[in-house]
This record gives C-alpha cells, sequence and structure tokens, in this order.
C-alpha cells in the first residue's frame, strides 16, 4: 500500500449561510470550533442541508490519492450507526481500504457542519462522537508497517487515549507525514506539535499561518531557516502566494493560480497533500509535486465540498 491515513472519521454536513448567522453564533470565520451533541443540534436544527459526504481531513486526502489511482487505506473511529454505516461505504466506492472493525459505541459518530458563507470562506462546527476516542487498540500496526507514508492529521491528536494511538502508529511507520491541520490545534497543542514536527515527522503540511504560530515568528524568511535547520521536509501553502516546499537546503516555490471561479475553500488544503503526496510516492521532482498539489487544490475549491468527483 503507497500511504495509509489515520484521522477523525467525520461526517461532513454542508450548509449555505450568511454572514451573519456566524456572529448571532458567535462563531469565527474560518476556523474550526469543537461542541457538544446538543450544541451541534440545535445549529443543524436552523439551517439547509446542501450535502453529506464522508469526511475528515485526512481521509479526504487519501480519497484523492486513491483518485489519482494510488492503492490507499484509512483507520479511523466510527460507531456501528448509520452515520457509520455511510462512512464506511463512502470510503468503499472510492478504492479506499478500511482498516477499522466498527462496533456498537457509547457514543455516535462524529459529524462536522461545514458553513459556507457567500465569500466562499468555511467555518467548520464539529461534535467529534467517537472519532475523538481512537485509541492504540484501534490502529492495525500490520496495515501501518505495509505502506509507505503513514499520514496523520492535527486534529487527531489530543492528550490521553489519542496522544498513546499517535505514538503506536508513528512507531509501526516506513516515514510519516501529518498536516498541522488548523490554527487551533497548533495553539491548543503548541509544545507537542512542535516536538513531532522536530523529531517524529518525515514531512509537515501546514498553511503560512499555522507554521508561523507554531514557532512564533513573524516572517516567513524564519520558517524558511526552521525548516532548513531541523533539516526536514516542510510543505506550506500561502493562499495566492502558492507554495513552497523546504527541503534540506532546497527551497522550492509555486505560485498560485489565477481566474479561479472559488465556490467553497473545504478541502483545499486536503487535496493539496493529496497531489503533493501522489507526487512524492511517484518519484516526481518537489516542482512537480507542488504543482500537482496546486493543481488538485485549485480543482476542488471550485466545486461544493471536499472530493472531486
Amino acid at each position: 500500500m503507497k500511504i495509509l491515513g489515520i484521522g477523525n472519521a467525520i461526517v461532513d454536513v454542508i450548509c449555505k449561510v450568511e454572514n451573519k448567522f456566524i456572529t448571532q453564533n458567535n462563531l469565527t470565520k474560518s476556523t474550526m470550533k469543537l461542541v457538544d451533541e446538543i450544541e451541534f443540534k440545535k445549529l443543524l436544527s436552523a439551517l439547509k442541508v446542501e450535502e453529506t459526504v464522508s469526511g475528515g481531513s485526512v481521509a479526504n486526502s487519501i480519497v484523492g490519492l486513491s483518485q489519482l489511482g494510488n492503492k490507499v487505506g484509512f483507520i479511523g473511529k466510527v460507531s456501528d450507526d448509520d452515520l457509520g454505516n455511510k462512512y464506511e461505504q463512502g470510503l468503499k466506492k472510492e478504492n479506499v481500504q478500511f482498516f477499522y472493525s466498527k462496533k456498537k459505541e457509547s457514543i455516535p459518530t462524529g459529524t462536522c457542519l461545514i458553513l459556507i458563507t457567500p465569500d466562499s470562506e468555511r467555518t467548520m462546527v464539529t461534535f467529534l462522537g467517537t472519532a475523538g476516542k481512537i485509541n492504540e487498540n484501534d490502529i492495525d500496526a500490520n496495515a501501518v508497517k505495509n505502506s509507505e507514508i503513514l499520514f496523520l492529521e492535527g486534529y487527531l491528536w489530543d492528550e490521553g487515549e489519542p496522544k498513546k494511538a499517535f505514538a503506536k502508529a508513528i512507531n509501526n511507520a516506513n516515514k510519516v507525514a501529518m498536516s498541522l491541520s488548523d490554527l487551533f490545534c497548533v495553539e491548543r497543542h503548541k509544545p507537542h506539535f512542535l516536538d513531532l514536527v522536530k523529531s517524529k515527522l518525515d514531512i509537515t503540511f501546514a498553511n503560512e499561518q499555522e507554521i508561523m504560530s507554531l514557532i512564533d515568528v513573524k516572517k516567513f524568511d524564519e520558517v524558511i531557516n526552521f525548516a532548513k535547520d531541523i533539516n526536514k521536509l516542510i510543505v506550506v501553502t500561502r493562499g495566492n502566494k502558492g507554495a513552497v516546499a523546504i527541503n534540506k537546503n532546497e527551497i522550492v516555490e509555486c505560485s498560485a493560480r489565477n481566474n479561479l471561479k472559488i465556490k467553497d475553500l473545504t478541502g483545499a488544503g486536503d487535496l493539496f497533500a493529496s497531489g503533493f503526496l501522489h507526487g512524492l510516492i511517484n518519484k516526481k521532482t518537489t516542482k512537480e509535486s507542488l504543482e500537482i498539489g496546486t493543481e488538485m487544490s485549485s480543482k476542488v475549491i471550485q466545486i461544493i465540498g471536499a472530493r472531486l468527483n
């Protein structure tokens, strides 16, 4: 298997809203907020659902890699309930091997409300459900060992059981990549993420805001110095400034696509990671990998949702 992803198995519920919905509900545009089941249902009751799809950041990336013709798998915790069954079927339909045996859990399958405002920004409200309860027994060590690259998401990392699951996966992996996921995650787990980036990860994906927050710097040049110092591959998306990969002393840039009809930014980072990893495991150059990532990202922001059809 080329790549195995481990991430939050979350069913995405996509809704279009006006800006006032965001402010009235004390949400911060373009970020992710964790809520309990009661608050989640309350918000959902006021909305019209556009689409429901198996989601989660790394799962989106893994589906993208499958669509590019790679043999991939995914581990994520769901319950044996209606949403859990839909989740598994959604992955299988995309030719992703699901290395998880679902059971009836005391907490339901996780759900994420993706609120799309008229400016195409997406604000996420997540009820993690059983996805956030992943533990080391949920990690199939053989699946990890048999994949060329393990791909993790910052959203999944948390103290306690998820941390142990991460450690087991990393200890069995041949090569480890991780997405920092969200500014919220970086600020919540800064010392731990910094340690992961410096000593455990071979490849780190981040946007400019996340990586600058992680290492507490104000100028992007300092990100480049940091990457060179730790001698790891760091791939940073920079919005309309394009993307850059820093690999030892090599700095490779790729400009952003222009004149796109942007509908929804959901999945932009996830599909960028798909394209880059596809290039990497198929022996493309860093420049080619960045270009494939940019192409995938450009396609997904011109449709609603985080999956290319």
